[in-house]
């Protein structure tokens, strides 16, 4: 992401330069799923993505949709079932928030049985739309 250097107006009406940002991390590089795997909670079923390190590095950041939707691919060539309704949803979700809300979390979670919501829905059930999240 480019770094935008904010311009502050001083008291006597100059203009001084604020701090450039912090450059965004040099996205890590791929893969970036280890590995999937389907399960059940209770009568529910769960596809478990295992992000690479790589991926824990580079999610969240501003700038990445394009390795989100590299990530994504992964996710499809692993486990081709997972093309459902919600479920690419559900993992650019866990991809752009996880690492914040729960660094080092196991695995992101994702269920066929979550209905499709709007991006704002998505982001207040903490990517886990019509019911809670697994308990690991």
């Amino acid at each position: 992401m480019r770094a935008f250097v904010i311009a502050a107006v001083a008291a006597a009406g100059t203009v001084v330069p604020a701090p450039p940002a912090a450059a965004s991390p040099v996205p890590g590089p791929p893969p970036y799923v280890d590995h999937v795997t389907w399960a059940k909670w209770g009568d529910l079923s769960s596809l478990r993505v295992y992000p690479t390190p790589s991926a824990r590095r580079t999610s969240g950041h501003a700038g990445t949709a394009a390795l989100a939707e590299a990530a994504w691919a992964e996710v499809l060539t692993l486990s081709p079932d997972a093309a459902i309704p919600g479920m690419r949803e559900q993992f650019l979700c866990h991809w752009n928030f996880a690492e914040f809300v729960e660094p080092g979390k196991v695995s992101w979670n994702l269920e066929p049985w979550r209905p499709e919501v709007s991006p704002e829905q998505m982001i207040a059930t903490r990517c886990n739309p019509g019911g809670t999240e697994e308990p690991f």
